[in-house]
């Protein structure tokens, strides 16, 4: 049997005793929601920092797509790093580094440049958190457990931005955005804890030819063409998703502003929270779709679909606020529902052996999609009337609904 044999049929031994399937994944999707209260912290209170730091709107792109640069340039090294050594390693040292760049920003960012510094800092800790996290589990979990496992796994990134919204939104209002930042540097200590008591040390995977090829080497990679087609389709996806997930919040408010009174009604941070839970739900809904119906044919039509509602969302911000609301949330179904079909698409079309680097891959792919994605935005909207008109919205939406219609094209062109 050849070690990609072994690797297909039976996960790797712990060095101690198995963790039951069950709480390993409890505890390991509770830890990557702890772990992400900062990762949506300053595009929920983007109006506020626009305002006391005096920001422009490509400044304020910039500053929410440094966060993907920083996960990008970090992501192919250490998710490639997962086929060689334990993934516990470089999961539990980033969570260190959240703590530092989340306490950082709540400390010391005072404009500009600190907030690049340590948004780029959280951005290269989600790096080593989230696929090296989900290629923990898959080490430890029987091949008949992983695609649910998959699909609760990804389906909590989800949740985790909710929370990011939804406690940022309401400890700002109560403390202060210093005492928002504090709280998810505690999150990411949360997720240090419970990573270190449930993931039991991997022996060392056995030498093997893989082995030898340059670690980031994408081409073996890049060659499946299912692998290939479903990398395409996540960039196009992660670039929507993120570029609306960094705006909408800045978007319900001037929605809000042409419609005095409404404040106190409908509050957008926790509007997106409870966005990201039905889009939690949806993305379960549709991994579930995708095992029983053709995975190709659900990806493109959820994100078909996604991708028209974000051509038309921006123009409804002259609506009543309940209505637009309403529009956020199921705008938020649709792009997050394909999710994670479209990791299950990209893990069980990867070579075993291959598995962790074709994850770098497509977290390198996705977030590099994502940063370009945010910055994008910004600078749309910063040419077409800097945020102040209905048209300015409605034109900077229908740009992040362009990738998800591209995303379609792409998969009905490639994938088998």
């Amino acid at each position: 049997m050849t070690p990609s044999q072994t690797q297909k049929t039976t996960p790797r031994q712990p060095a101690g005793g198995f963790t039951h399937p069950v709480v390993l994944v409890l505890c390991l999707c509770t830890a990557e929601v702890a772990g992400m209260l900062g990762v949506f912290a300053f595009p929920a209170l983007l109006p506020h920092f626009m305002q006391i730091w005096e920001l422009s709107g490509n400044q304020a792109g910039w500053i929410n797509g440094i966060y993907f640069i920083g996960y990008t340039a970090a992501v192919p090294l250490l998710t490639s790093l997962t086929d060689r050594m334990d993934a516990r390693k470089i999961y539990l040292i980033s969570c260190f580094i959240a703590i530092v760049s989340n306490l950082g920003f709540a400390l010391l960012a005072g404009g500009f440049w600190s907030a690049l510094v340590f948004r780029a800092l959280c951005g290269i800790s989600l790096a080593g958190t989230f696929v090296p996290g989900l290629k923990a589990l898959m080490d430890r979990l029987a091949p008949s457990a992983q695609p649910r496992s998959i699909a609760f796994y990804t389906a909590c990134f989800g949740l985790g931005m909710s929370l990011s919204f939804f406690v940022t939104g309401k400890l700002f209002a109560g403390w202060g955005w210093e005492t928002a930042f504090a709280a998810a540097a505690a999150g990411s200590g949360l997720a240090l804890v419970l990573a270190s008591a449930v993931l039991t040390p991997l022996q060392p995977p056995a030498s093997s030819a893989f082995l030898k090829r340059h670690i980031l080497d994408f081409r073996p990679v890049w060659k499946n063409r299912n692998v290939r087609a479903y990398i395409l389709a996540y960039m196009c996806h992660t670039w929507e998703m993120f570029a609306a997930r960094a705006w909408l919040v800045a978007f319900m408010a001037f929605n809000l502003s042409l419609h005095p009174g409404s404040e106190s009604l409908l509050i957008p941070t926790t509007v997106m929270a409870v966005a990201g839970i039905a889009g939690m739900v949806a993305s379960i809904a549709g991994a579930e779709l995708a095992v029983r119906f053709p995975r190709k044919i659900m990806v493109m039509l959820i994100m078909g679909v996604s991708g028209l509602m974000s051509v038309t969302i921006g123009f409804s911000a002259g609506l009543d606020p309940a209505w637009v609301a309403v529009l956020c949330i199921v705008y938020t179904i649709f792009f997050q529902g394909d999710s994670a079909a479209i990791h299950a698409g990209v893990i069980t079309a990867a070579r075993p052996d291959l598995r962790g680097a074709t994850m770098a891959l497509q977290s390198l792919g996705g977030f590099g999609a994502a940063a370009l994605g945010t910055i994008a935005a910004g600078w749309v909207l910063d040419i077409f009337g800097g945020g102040h008109t209905v048209i300015s919205w409605g034109i900077t939406f229908a740009s992040m609904g362009l990738a998800a219609l591209l995303g379609v094209i792409l998969v009905a062109w490639i994938a088998d």
